[in-house]
């Protein structure tokens, strides 16, 4: 079953970690490239002090075997959402799968 993703573009909504950690993790070893979004980054930590980042997320992905590809994105501020949708367009030209 590995690879099988290999080609695709995906999103993981709140992937910082626990089951969106997860998943992108194993989307990654399928092959996909995958973006992985939340609000803990390495300069920007959790308000519950918690140590786990999307640039992590992202690392943990690429050393699956996938594209681990970090953005920084409250999916409640709809600027941030418009931005990273047209990121993924520009970057990608398209969207296969959407993780939220």
């Amino acid at each position: 079953m590995r690879e099988v993703l290999t080609g695709k573009v995906i999103l993981v909504a709140g992937a910082t970690r626990g089951a969106g950690r997860a998943i992108a993790v194993e989307l990654g070893a399928a092959g996909a490239t995958v973006y992985v979004t939340g609000r803990s980054t390495r300069e920007q930590r959790s308000e519950m002090g918690r140590a786990e980042t999307i640039e992590e997320t992202a690392a943990l992905v690429t050393a699956a075997g996938g594209v681990g590809i970090a953005v920084a994105v409250d999916h409640l501020v709809s600027g941030q959402v418009r931005a990273l949708v047209d990121r993924i367009d520009d970057e990608q030209g398209r969207l296969d799968v959407l993780v939220s």
